[in-house]
């Protein structure tokens, strides 16, 4: 039986936004606490971050044909399951190893989150109406990344970091009952029978220049995001001396600005197409980061040249993120969809392991190899940006 959108579609809504805002609890809210997790397990804490979006980006692809064939509730409360088993084994580790396995297995479990969110949307809705929905949901999940980072600090104010770790297991459990009263929403008709094709299914998507086109565009800014996500600690706290209980202030503020843009972006998306408004934000912010890049190389002491340019590129996530999912789940069939939304997370959150294991790799402080990064990954989006408007114009004369 499907969830009917006239019925409390509020709590469902808030419910959607807190399960896309899975990844940001399971990253946000320990970012203050890596310096010392790398100083008492003696590893390098940016691998927690690495293996959690290994896990997260792999895993999607396995739990996408599951939700397609069994429905989105079962899948769901098992991956939640599972990320309340890896808080609690980070909570516990004694060492890095531990870490990093926990920090697996927490990802397999919080990935059906977003991915099945996504899923639920497109159950319900196609088109423009499914873009609003989508904005609405970066606005509900935009708490999390603003609150995360706050609460990291001050549990660090009081206790170790492994309180950190216990906090994502109580906000797992509560996501659990939550869940526990949602409504089934795939049909018993567009649910695929077997297993079977599957391969030609991901195959099939692969090849959709539109979906693929989306993908990227948004990969790409997120291959810049999770530069800053990954590095902005040691950048902001060694480099810059910023305090770790006030570097979840600094962080929250990009997110506020996220916040504000895709509340903004609610009239924009009744006024103009959705793939102009990708490209124009997607251009602004690579002159942006072309602008962040000369600063920091001109002058790597103000802390300015760094969370200014941030704050703008990290706002046009409010518009680019809820367009790009909504074209993509719109090109794609019924029965597809959790695959289609699973594909589109695993090139999502995947490229984000592209920046930091070059963030690894470089191991520096210094603003200039996270600018780089972040300047090559909206390089990237712009030209699939591009690309896809010329690609929605040509379909459209067709």
């Amino acid at each position: 039986m499907a969830y009917q959108k006239e019925k409390s579609p509020v709590k469902l809504l808030v419910l959607l936004g807190a399960l896309m805002a899975f990844t940001s609890l399971s990253t946000d809210v320990f970012l203050p606490a890596m310096p010392e997790i790398s100083h008492d397990l003696s590893g390098h804490a940016p691998l927690l971050i690495t293996s959690f979006l290994v896990g997260f980006a792999v895993a999607q692809l396995f739990w996408g044909p599951i939700s397609d064939k069994y429905g989105r509730k079962i899948p769901l409360l098992t991956g939640i399951f599972l990320f309340i088993i890896g808080s609690v084994g980070c909570a516990l580790a004694n060492d890095m190893f531990a870490m990093i396995i926990f920090r697996i297995i927490q990802a397999v479990g919080a990935c059906t989150g977003p991915m099945i969110a996504r899923a639920i949307v497109r159950d319900l809705y196609s088109g423009i109406k499914a873009a609003r929905v989508f904005n609405v949901l970066m606005i509900i999940m935009s708490v999390a990344p603003i609150v995360g980072p706050l609460i990291g600090g001050q549990l660090l104010s009081f206790f170790s970091w492994r309180a950190i770790f216990t906090f994502m297991a109580i906000v797992g459990l509560a996501l659990f009952i939550s869940t526990l009263f949602l409504k089934e929403t795939l049909s018993q008709t567009n649910r695929r029978r077997d297993f079977s094709g599957i391969f030609n299914s991901y195959f099939a998507i692969l090849r959709n220049k539109i979906f693929m086109l989306s993908t990227l565009v948004v990969s790409s800014l997120y291959l810049a995001l999770y530069a800053f996500i990954s590095a902005s600690p040691s950048v902001y706290i060694e480099h810059f001396n910023v305090d770790s209980r006030y570097y979840g202030f600094l962080f929250g503020i990009n997110v506020l600005g996220l916040t504000i843009v895709s509340v903004f972006n609610r009239r924009l998306i009744d006024r103009f197409p959705l793939f102009r408004l990708v490209t124009t934000t997607i251009l602004i912010s690579f002159l942006i980061s072309l602008v962040m890049l000369i600063m920091n190389s001109l002058n790597d002491k103000s802390l300015l040249s760094v969370a200014v340019p941030i704050f703008i590129i990290f706002s046009s996530n409010g518009i680019i993120a809820s367009a790009t999912n909504a074209i993509a789940l719109s090109y794609v069939p019924s029965n597809s969809v959790g695959i289609a939304s699973a594909l589109l997370g695993s090139f999502q959150y995947g490229s984000g392991i592209i920046s930091s294991l070059l963030l690894s790799i470089w191991d520096s402080n210094h603003p200039i190899p996270m600018a780089w990064i972040i300047f090559g990954g909206l390089f990237l989006a712009s030209i699939f940006a591009i690309r896809l408007s010329r690609q929605l114009a040509s379909d459209n004369k067709e």
